[in-house]
């Protein structure tokens, strides 16, 4: 009976250190930059259409993703990325499954111009102005 009663006590011995919760965490997990970011318009208020953005940081240098999605006049829903990182800021315009991304190439006062080859995109505001060739198309930021 003395040896049963002490294998017993033993044994619940091992499952409690064993079950030991450990209260430092797991050590393999990396800490990610959780901060979040917002976009404001011309007068500093919150932009309430904004449908996601992220910041990254790569090798200490951040990289700032937003997406909106746009309206065209024919009721097209266009999706638009603005990202923003140290080395360049581009603009990702895609529709009917396609995606052109255009790199920044100036700033005029509150209007934004990306360019690439024959597509040119003027940013001002909640208004986006594509032009391709002959081509233009309007488009506003909506919510969806």
């Amino acid at each position: 009976m003395k040896k049963s009663l002490l294998a017993l006590g033993a044994v619940l011995a091992l499952t409690v250190i064993s079950c030991k919760k450990n209260e430092s965490g797991n050590k393999s997990v990396i800490k990610t930059d959780s901060s979040e970011t917002l976009v404001t318009d011309n007068n500093g208020k919150i932009d309430s259409i904004t449908q996601g953005s992220s910041t990254v940081d790569v090798n200490g240098q951040k990289i700032v993703k937003t997406d909106f999605v746009y309206k065209a006049t024919d009721g097209t829903l266009v999706k638009v990325v603005f990202k923003n990182d140290p080395k360049e800021s581009t603009v990702a315009i895609t529709s009917n499954k396609k995606t052109f991304t255009l790199p920044k190439t100036e700033t005029k006062g509150d209007e934004t111009i990306y360019k690439k080859d024959d597509m040119t995109a003027r940013v001002k505001g909640d208004s986006l102005h594509l032009e391709q060739g002959n081509n233009i198309i309007e488009l506003k930021r909506t919510k969806i």
